[in-house]
């Protein structure tokens, strides 16, 4: 289908003079120089197996255009920013070279401060975790991996389409290894003239996403043409949680319809999505319902308002109970210990049934899924491989 003019507009990138290039094959100076703020260079801790690099840039949205192969065979997979998956597997004979490319949104904790004598804030409300995040700084870091053959990195600034995402610790970018989420691998599934921007945040709910000014952050960038994506359930319904708690049946639809209405007032398309459910299978080797007040809300409003909704409660279970009891647990966090979190392979499968959904629920984003037909029932897990990133680190996602 062809880009409407629109489109072509809103991707059109600003003066060439603001484009960046670097030579990142292994015997350049650039792969040599150890990133110095403000500038560009190496991060600490690379391997073998990968490296990152990190180019000090304004807060915007970016096309990142890479020249992999060379001498040698590679197989290169490309993360963004917190482990955001942009590229897996880009396998190159030896002496082969390709190009590909992808957009990556890149963004500060600073807000337009509010005027004289009104409420609001100057920045997010960014906690240690997310301090220790490739997110809220001042540069965009790519993250090459498996055995990465590259050769270039061209970097331009540009307008485009966005997908905002709002959530909690089963959407947002977990930075380090073992645990991820849907999020964070939905960027691998689209084309290169759309960019996610995921807010969310680990142990969020429909009232601390606002009063940690991170929907403030979210609307500031909003233009119309855009969409957001809306899943919350997992701690708005701990009732031990007073200040943040949410009726089902009342408070809990009401917060996704301001968040709704906030969306449309700019032009943008809300969507709706349902908790992935936990891991708590019966005697009989089906799921225990544990989030279904939350999700029959989330779909009476989504029918009665309108809103395409991406049914990823009703497809988790799927994936969970064709896995079975034995192997599911391989797809979560901390060794299957964490019931709520996943590692690499769960994410991908749960985004793998996002794009399917968006594909069947969104039209105006469907053109975008590269991803192929998705079967939640037939999750097909020997298929899936993803390289672990060079961080780690054990702590549990918050709000488990």
């Amino acid at each position: 289908m062809p880009i409407s003019a629109a489109l072509a507009l809103m991707l059109s990138a600003t003066p060439m003079a603001a484009t960046q290039q670097f030579d990142l094959r292994p015997e350049s100076a650039e792969r040599q120089r150890p990133y110095d703020r403000g500038g560009h260079g190496v991060e600490p801790g690379g391997s073998a197996g990968g490296f990152l690099f990190s180019v000090a840039l304004p807060e915007g949205d970016y096309r990142v255009t890479l020249t992999l192969g060379g001498a040698q065979a590679g197989d290169t997979t490309v993360k963004a920013e917190a482990r955001r998956l942009m590229l897996n597997h880009v396998v190159t004979r030896r002496g082969e070279t390709v190009e590909r490319s992808f957009l990556v949104n890149v963004r500060t904790p600073a807000l337009t401060p509010p005027p004289a004598n009104a409420p609001g804030g100057s920045a997010v409300r960014i906690d240690a975790r997310d301090a220790q995040e490739y997110t809220w700084d001042e540069k965009l870091t790519l993250e090459f991996l498996g055995k990465p053959a590259v050769r270039s990195v061209r970097i331009e600034p540009v307008r485009a389409p966005t997908i905002f995402l709002a959530g909690d610790s089963t959407v947002t970018d977990q930075y380090a290894e073992p645990a991820a989420s849907w999020g964070q691998m939905l960027p691998a599934m689209l084309d290169d003239k759309v960019v996610v921007a995921n807010h969310a945040k680990s142990g969020a709910t429909l009232k601390s996403f606002l009063t940690d000014l991170r929907f403030d952050k979210l609307l500031a960038g909003m233009k119309a043409g855009d969409w957001l994506f809306i899943q919350f359930g997992h701690n708005d319904q701990k009732a031990e949680w007073p200040q943040t708690y949410a009726d089902a049946d009342v408070t809990y639809p009401a917060w996704l319809r301001a968040y709704i209405a906030e969306a449309r007032r700019r032009g943008a398309q809300p969507v709706l999505v349902t908790s992935p459910e936990r891991r708590n299978f019966d005697d009989a080797g089906r799921i225990k319902d544990t989030l279904g007040a939350y999700a029959a809300a989330v779909r009476k409003v989504a029918a009665e308002d309108g809103v395409p909704l991406i049914d990823l409660n009703a497809d988790s279970k799927a994936i969970y109970e064709a896995l079975g009891p034995e192997v599911a647990p391989s797809i979560f966090n901390d060794g299957g210990k964490d019931k709520t979190h996943h590692n690499d392979s769960g994410a991908w499968l749960l985004a793998r049934a996002v794009a399917e959904r968006i594909r069947a629920q969104v039209p105006t984003l469907a053109e975008h899924v590269t991803a192929p037909a998705f079967m939640p029932g037939r999750p097909q897990l020997e298929t899936v491989s993803i390289v672990s990133s060079l961080i780690r680190n054990d702590q549990r996602p918050a709000g488990n």
